[in-house]
């Protein structure tokens, strides 16, 4: 009996100390049958690195091992053959002829649901939210015991505790707005210090597990399921770009080369346009690409080939897991531009239907073209495989459309200069377009809280080309909150959280001007969904003249008529001046009203507004 105690006593020890001695397994699991035939396994422990792997299953074999140089890593590359079959196998790390640490790893069987990862086009309106500022479904994880920050409403620019099942429980808002498709702030853990306020997700601390204060891998898997069945599709937002200070790599270099040096890069200059401009200093490059965001935000050096194919292999493990439809990659323009390619080629060779979306914030069409995929004439050679941009061009023109007295470059003539340039994108249709987002002034406060100049924005955004994007709050006519910090782009939607005295979500807990914005705005984007001129068509528009712009959106069976008139008064307008469209058509129905204008003549639109007609033969 003693001796078996012994052994009993000395097995445990054995278990604890492999448990122990392993801190991180990435990725956590795999899949047979997948698009990509290499894995490669980072493991992190104390004193593993000089270990020997080891392992027998059919499938799968070891074509190398890479040592770091931190004596705390090891990375394992394998090769996966067409017979891989789904289970589960033992790895041992080997000392000599002893094992000194084993595990168990999981290869699981590949989806084969056709309703998932199915990208995103110019027929969707993409729904933007940030989970901390949309819903609390679940306060019991506001505070998670061990995590640096708890929920602190109180503070508009700390966390607050909404999550992803506060998102779930409210899908049914987003569909009857006519939101097809839903774009979540990142959701990894952030588990940073409450100084810096990590609440918006883009500091993670750990790229394969989402923040126990949205909820958990599980439930974002779920959430993205739910989703699908209701006939909207999810685009994760991901950062290659950097990663949160308190992230374990930090407490632990895994080499000298993982990161940017912030002694001597500093913070970047934020001047992404450095990376296109052919006349660029190599000191304004360096600065852009190895500076860091600001001093908590550590700035990856995707040149270091493990890290590169780290992050490649975690962004195809979270389509694979989740079955997410789309990617928005933040700081687009900062990270090395070979790297990027690499990984968008790798993402979507392995995800045919998939869509990619760039944020690139720069400041003119040329410099915001340059990042989109097939460009004609790019004398630089470089080519982004990057299918979709953030087309920062169209928000800064209506920005001034609206609000600037009218002129031969003022006003709505921004508009008409922005378009004309369409011809530097490959496919302008993929941009994705918008009027706000979480780090923008709010529509509705840009343009003076006038909800005609608001309705104006918003319908331009439904019915020129791309594919538009709202952001939360946007329904309401929210306006920038009088706080200081960017908390007070991102305020709470009422009715959210247990405790608030009314609930946006409904129809009686709206106020009249929010009841107004809410069904202009359903109407317009529903009405949107079964346009295929809109969708699709080719644009034609006309010069602005008399603080006017009038705009096409046309196929050869249907068209779309868009008036818009920023003036004070109605403005009449020449039926012959638009005869290359029109003489097709002998009626036009307001898309809002429901009125119906005679186009076999001049015709009138009444004022501060922008009118959509749906042309009929």
């Amino acid at each position: 009996m003693r001796f078996l105690l012994i052994l009993a006593a000395c097995l445990y020890s054995f278990s604890s100390q492999s448990q122990n001695q392993l801190q991180h397994i990435d990725p956590p699991f795999w899949w047979n049958d997948m698009p990509v035939s290499t894995l490669q396994l980072m493991l992190h422990g104390e004193d593993i690195g000089n270990f020997i792997p080891e392992f027998n299953y059919d499938g799968i074999s070891i074509s190398e091992v890479t040592r770091l140089d931190n004596p705390n890593y090891l990375v394992i590359s394998m090769t996966l053959s067409e017979t891989l079959q789904p289970g589960t196998f033992e790895i041992k790390l080997k000392e000599g002829k002893k094992t000194r640490i084993k595990f168990d790893y999981e290869i699981r069987k590949r989806s084969s649901d056709s309703n998932r990862n199915l990208g995103f086009n110019s027929s969707d309106v993409i729904y933007l939210l940030m989970p901390d500022r949309f819903a609390n479904g679940n306060t019991a994880n506001d505070s998670v015991e061990g995590m640096l920050e708890s929920a602190n409403r109180a503070n508009p620019n700390a966390r607050h505790g909404g999550d992803i099942k506060g998102v779930s429980d409210h899908l049914d808002y987003i569909k009857e707005l006519g939101m097809t498709a839903v774009w979540l702030t990142p959701t990894f853990e952030n588990d940073m210090k409450p100084s810096y306020g990590a609440y918006h997700g883009y500091a993670a601390t750990d790229l394969y597990k989402i923040d126990r204060r949205f909820g958990s891998n599980e439930e974002f898997q779920s959430f993205v399921q739910k989703c699908h069945d209701n006939g909207i599709k999810v685009i994760m937002d991901m950062i290659h770009n950097h990663v949160g200070d308190q992230h374990w790599w930090l407490k632990d270099l895994p080499t000298d080369d993982w990161f940017h040096d912030f002694e001597k890069y500093g913070t970047t200059n934020f001047r992404g346009e450095v990376q296109s401009d052919p006349h660029a200093s190599q000191y304004d490059l360096d600065k852009l690409q190895k500076g860091w965001f600001v001093p908590e935000l550590a700035d990856l050096d995707q040149r270091n080939p493990i890290l590169a194919e780290y992050l490649i292999q975690n962004s195809i493990w979270w389509i694979e897991y989740s079955g997410v439809d789309g990617i928005r990659m933040d700081t687009y323009v900062y990270p090395y531009k070979e790297y990027l390619s690499r990984w968008v080629e790798a993402v979507t060779s392995s995800y045919p239907n998939f869509n990619i979306v760039g944020e690139a914030w720069v400041e003119r069409v040329a410099h915001e073209s340059y990042w989109q995929q097939d460009i004609p004439g790019q004398n630089d050679g470089y080519d982004s495989k990057l299918p979709s941009v953030t087309d920062f061009q169209i928000m800064f023109a209506l920005d001034r459309a609206m609000v600037d007295n009218f002129g031969w470059k003022n006003g709505l003539s921004e508009l008409y200069y922005a378009i004309s340039q369409d011809r530097l994108y490959s496919d302008p249709n993929q941009n994705v377009i918008f009027i706000d987002n979480h780090d923008i002034e709010r529509f509705y406060t840009k343009v003076g809280e006038d909800a005609d100049l608001f309705k104006m924005g918003y319908a331009y955004l439904m019915t020129t080309r791309g594919i538009p994007q709202v952001y939360y709050g946007t329904e309401l006519m929210l306006a920038n909150a009088p706080v200081e910090g960017d908390g007070r782009k991102r305020v709470d939607m009422m009715g959210g959280w247990p405790r608030d005295e009314r609930s946006v979500f409904t129809e009686d807990g709206r106020s009249a001007t929010e009841q107004v914005a809410f069904e202009y705005v359903k109407k317009i984007t529903n009405w949107r969904k079964n346009s295929s001129a809109v969708h699709n068509g080719k644009l034609t528009h006309f010069i602005p003249e008399d603080n006017t712009y009038v705009y096409f959106r046309h196929t050869e069976s249907e068209a779309v008529m868009v008036v818009m008139n920023r003036n004070e008064e109605s403005k009449t307008f020449k039926r012959d001046r638009f005869a290359e469209i029109l003489d097709s058509y002998n009626s036009g129905i307001n898309v809002i009203s429901g009125n119906t204008i005679d186009i076999n003549s001049d015709f009138q639109v009444g004022p501060k507004q922008t009118a959509v007609f749906e042309l009929k033969k």
